[in-house]
């Protein structure tokens, strides 16, 4: 993309810069105001623990609803066609229900201030110091690919120098960020979520409206690339061929199962979201009230990369020099007017500094209270680690700079997204799962199965993928088959050394093995959450049926 910044080059004038600037202000503005309640370290990080279920769920929601998300899901239905919804209604939806439902009450209920501590209360050091070392890794890997996509981005559509484009972006999260701690993320997640839908909804319609909607849409992709190309598993039979390089059974394990629910109920960047909520209530209720959004986020995401299909049939290609991450630049070069066009830029820059600020905070939790406060610094003042948590923030901007360029190999950086995920959210599930719901699992094997799984996982795909030692056809496929070897190695090393090795007491594992309970962790319910909105149960089973109803026309 970055050799192509004329042939992309956006019209913009002085209105679209216009409100591109007041976006950036308010977004100052929100950090400044955010400073004001930020006292404590669990301000910082946690926020207090007080915010209310509508504003944690839609920052869950814009914490993922990233520039990753958006480029690299046109980008895959660019690539792979309508089989992309998988992601959203197999790959999200039933993990966030899951997240709700039965893992939320272990995370807010045992008070920990992230995903690593809690494998320190189940497992021990060990796998808690492992844990926080992969996760702060992944964290800066990927706020570098939000800073790498925007900054090739920003250069094809308004000819700022890549350089401009990463110090900018980067100095900006860096001040909401560091003023306001978790608080200015979240509400400016709020505002981003807004912001972005703004911009994708307009790029959707007109889209449709050149091409001749929907049915003007799936005519052309069926002429060009076959029925199989707009349904959802068409051609997924075991054997058959398809764009995506993967069978229903890759799909169903490798992407439904190991890959979403270690993405969902691991990534401590979205767990955090209901971490920060006032109750245990409203942080069961987070993940459920993002599902519904979510559900309807493939029709302004994947469908555009479709439309985009049809408009450059040979996006992609050598010859034409666009890629597939070119998909939403090219029908914001081709479709809007100025305007319209500087919104949509404004909801491209939100989308990345959301992806960017989600990790980053997480990252300068985890690092400063999981590394730095555990192992590094015992026992200092809790104003030396609200210090500590705003220099670890500048901190991982940096790093997330230095990182950015690693993507540059990839074409579709949703592929490499999904890699990182393969190698590290996956094992980290495997361990989660089986010591939530087996007390005999001890101490060693939640060390070695998360070790060995991330092994396995680095093992499959740069060995035996890279290398041609097996063929899979395609990167998405290699990464589902990488996270079901990842699960299954860890979830084996776990019961082997299980059987070899002590287990914990019974009575220190209270609240964190399913049907325990830790003494004071049940709380009464809030006032009106007998309303049927805020029950739990009926809000996941709900996004499951929508989930489900809208999969029907796609899998037609």
């Amino acid at each position: 993309m970055h050799y192509l910044a004329e042939g992309l080059r956006l019209p913009t004038n002085a209105l679209d810069y216009t409100i591109l600037i007041l976006y950036f202000a308010v977004v100052l503005g929100v950090g400044f105001a955010a400073r004001a309640s930020v006292k404590t370290s669990l301000d910082f990080f946690l926020s207090g623990r007080s915010l209310p279920a509508w504003v944690t769920g839609l920052a869950f929601v814009a914490a993922n609803l990233g520039a990753l998300e958006i480029l690299g899901m046109a980008a895959n239905g660019a690539q792979y066609g309508v089989y992309t919804v998988h992601w959203y209604w197999v790959g999200a939806i039933p993990a966030m229900v899951f997240l709700g439902l039965v893992m939320m009450p272990f995370y807010y209920g045992s008070k920990v201030r992230s995903v690593p501590e809690f494998l320190l209360h189940r497992y021990g050091p060990s796998s808690h110091l492992l844990s926080s070392i992969i996760f702060s890794v992944a964290s800066v890997l990927i706020a570098g690919v939000n800073l790498y996509a925007m900054a090739i981005v920003v250069e094809a559509l308004l000819g700022w120098p890549q350089w401009v484009a990463i110090v900018v972006a980067g100095l900006f999260v860096l001040a909401y960020i560091t003023l306001g701690g978790l608080s200015s993320a979240i509400y400016n997640e709020v505002l981003q979520f807004f912001v972005i839908l703004a911009a994708l909804i307009p790029l959707t319609v007109v889209g449709l409206r050149r091409i001749g909607g929907f049915g003007g849409l799936k005519d052309s992709l069926v002429a060009s690339h076959g029925p199989n190309f707009v349904s959802a598993w068409g051609g997924t039979g075991i054997g058959s061929a398809n764009p995506l390089g993967a069978n229903w059974l890759t799909i169903v394990l490798g992407l439904g199962f190991c890959l979403s629910f270690g993405y969902w109920t691991t990534n401590f960047a979205e767990v955090q979201r209901a971490l920060s909520a006032r109750n245990l209530s409203a942080a069961r209720r987070t993940p459920l009230i993002a599902a519904f959004p979510k559900v309807f986020i493939p029709l302004i995401v994947v469908v555009p990369g479709l439309i985009s299909l049809v408009l450059r049939p040979d996006i992609g290609s050598k010859k034409s020099g666009l890629q597939y991450n070119d998909a939403i630049p090219l029908l914001m070069s081709e479709l809007l007017p100025n305007g319209v066009l500087g919104l949509a830029v404004t909801g491209l820059l939100a989308a990345f500094m959301a992806g960017m600020a989600a990790n980053v905070s997480s990252f300068n939790t985890v690092f400063t209270h999981d590394i730095w406060r555990a192992y590094i610094r015992r026992n200092r003042s809790d104003g030396y680690y609200l210090l500590t948590g705003r220099v670890v923030t500048a901190i991982g901007v940096l790093v997330g700079m230095g990182t950015a360029f690693i993507a540059s190999s990839f074409s579709n950086i949703m592929n490499y997204l999904q890699t990182l995920f393969s190698f590290f959210n996956v094992p980290l599930f495997c361990v989660f799962i089986i010591g939530m719901f087996w007390r005999r699992a001890t101490a060693p094997a939640g060390f070695w199965g998360l070790l060995c799984g991330t092994l396995a996982a680095l093992i499959n795909y740069f060995w035996l993928y890279r290398a041609d030692v097996i063929s899979i056809p395609s990167d998405q496929g290699a990464n589902f088959v990488s996270a079901i070897v990842a699960f299954v190695v860890g979830g084996v090393v776990m019961i082997t050394v299980t059987l070899f090795t002590e287990p914990k007491p019974v009575e220190s594992l209270a609240g964190l093995v399913y049907g325990t309970t830790a003494p004071g962790v049940a709380e009464p319910p809030a006032p009106g959450d007998e309303a049927w909105y805020r029950r739990p149960a009926v809000l996941g089973w709900s996004a499951l049926i929508l989930a489900a109803v809208c999969y029907i026309p796609f899998s037609l």
